[in-house]
């Protein structure tokens, strides 16, 4: 089965989720929060955050990532140092070689509730209903383990997709 990282990225608190998926199937591994210190210089922060992501990477050796996409509030300093934190979420599993996907709030919602709408309390519901047993101490980690959810769901429907129009020779069955 493959093992799928989702990130959901900030400066603070950067959710992480692994979960392993084979067509509809769906099993939760591991999810956490990385943390970092408002009092310690972004600089550092994000080192920090890299270094944490490099050694879960090391530790669990997903075979993809995904990310969810930063989205824009009014406060421009805020959604600055989100984006700082996402662009370390993007590079820490692109420098493992491993691919990454991005998907939006809403993509996310529409996979996990079926809903684009779906309120937070929603999403983590269905993400304890899809993955029995994961913790999800924060809600940084469910939002990661949606975004891995949501990234297992895509990438079956790729996979159909090119089955349906790539179809194996009927020896290679």
């Amino acid at each position: 089965m493959p093992l799928l990282l989702g990130l959901d990225p900030g400066l603070s608190f950067t959710g992480w989720g692994l979960i392993a998926a084979e067509g509809n199937r769906l099993r939760h591994v591991a999810d956490g929060v990385i943390a970092t210190d408002a009092a310690t210089p972004v600089p550092e922060r994000l080192r920090r955050l890299h270094d944490a992501l490099a050694a879960l990477i090391a530790a669990h050796r997903p075979d993809e990532a995904a990310v969810e996409e930063t989205y824009v509030n009014r406060n421009g300093a805020a959604t600055l140092k989100l984006g700082y934190a996402r662009g370390v979420a993007l590079l820490a599993p692109a420098l493992a070689g491993i691919p990454v996907a991005e998907y939006g709030a809403k993509t996310v919602k529409l996979a996990v509730v079926g809903t684009g709408g779906a309120a937070k309390e929603q999403v983590q519901m269905m993400v304890r209903r899809l993955l029995p047993g994961a913790a999800m101490r924060r809600a940084d980690a469910a939002d990661a383990l949606a975004v891995a959810i949501c990234h297992a769901h895509h990438r079956a429907s790729r996979h159909a997709w090119a089955q349906h129009v790539h179809p194996a020779p009927a020896g290679a069955r």
